[in-house]
């Protein structure tokens, strides 16, 4: 397999990476073939992944717009995978100018093209680490150097925390986030769940086998296992919902019905 010149040496590109599938569904190009024929497996069973990974991005802008209007000005993103149009800085300083972001993720991919994308950008960066570790997160030179954490912060978990298996504790991850946080920091989440998606549940885990079978477990939650993420927060209205029917620019009759799929929602420390 030729090696593409914009993938950093070092990595294997015959192991296929969720950051990379996200890519292919949003049309994007830094993706490798086996990533796209992951990607097409899943959509065998689920043929509406690029609706529902659409909606997601819609989601995250209209809350980092929201976040942006109520003065937060500093975004932890969290698994922020490839950088495509509209990316939180970008959203961000539409009304922030200020606004300053770190970015973290630990495909070394999408690290590596955030770096080239932030070149020369004041105020944004980089980390390349997971949410797993906090502390490494917490304590990398980077959110020590852009961000006041005795400040609010919005944190951004936007499809990730379905990566993250029970047995990692994501629970324990987002709580240990949280009480690093200042009173008015927000917590911005998306999550996989069989609630919702236009499919019986059988035909539906076609899809999730496929992120088995490439190592990268999706755990779809239930709304209730979701709606724990948010313990420590009161919940912005409208609460935890589709990914639609929060804030909507539009009305949502005109979403396709893959774009209720999973949950969305944002929540505010007191």
């Amino acid at each position: 397999m030729e090696r593409p010149a914009w993938a950093p040496r070092g990595i294997d590109i015959s192991v296929p990476s969720v950051s990379r599938i996200y890519d292919y569904y949003l049309g994007g190009s830094h993706n490798f073939e086996v990533d796209r024929e992951a990607a097409r497996r899943a959509m065998e069973f689920m043929p509406g992944l690029p609706r529902i990974m659409q909606a997601n991005r819609a989601f995250m802008r209209r809350a980092v717009r929201f976040a942006a209007e109520e003065g937060v000005t500093q975004f932890l993103d969290i698994g922020s995978g490839i950088p495509t149009f509209g990316s939180v800085h970008e959203v961000a300083r539409a009304v922030r100018p200020e606004a300053r972001v770190v970015y973290v993720d630990h495909d070394p991919v999408a690290v590596a093209h955030t770096e080239a994308v932030l070149s020369g950008e004041e105020g944004v960066d980089v980390v390349a680490a997971d949410l797993r570790k906090p502390q490494e997160i917490l304590g990398s030179s980077v959110v020590r150097d852009l961000m006041d954490l005795n400040r609010p912060v919005a944190l951004l978990l936007v499809a990730i925390l379905h990566f993250v298996e029970d047995e990692d504790d994501p629970y324990a991850a987002v709580a240990e986030l949280r009480d690093a946080l200042a009173p008015g920091s927000l917590l911005v989440v998306t999550h996989a769940s069989y609630e919702g998606i236009p499919l019986p549940p059988e035909r539906a885990e076609g899809a999730v086998d496929v992120y088995k079978d490439i190592r990268n477990p999706l755990i779809m939650r239930s709304r209730d296992d979701i709606a724990r993420f948010f313990e420590g927060y009161d919940m912005v209205e409208p609460g935890l919902v589709p990914m639609p029917k929060w804030r909507p620019d539009s009305a949502a009759e005109d979403e396709d019905p893959y774009s209720y799929s999973g949950f969305a929602g944002v929540g505010r420390t007191a």
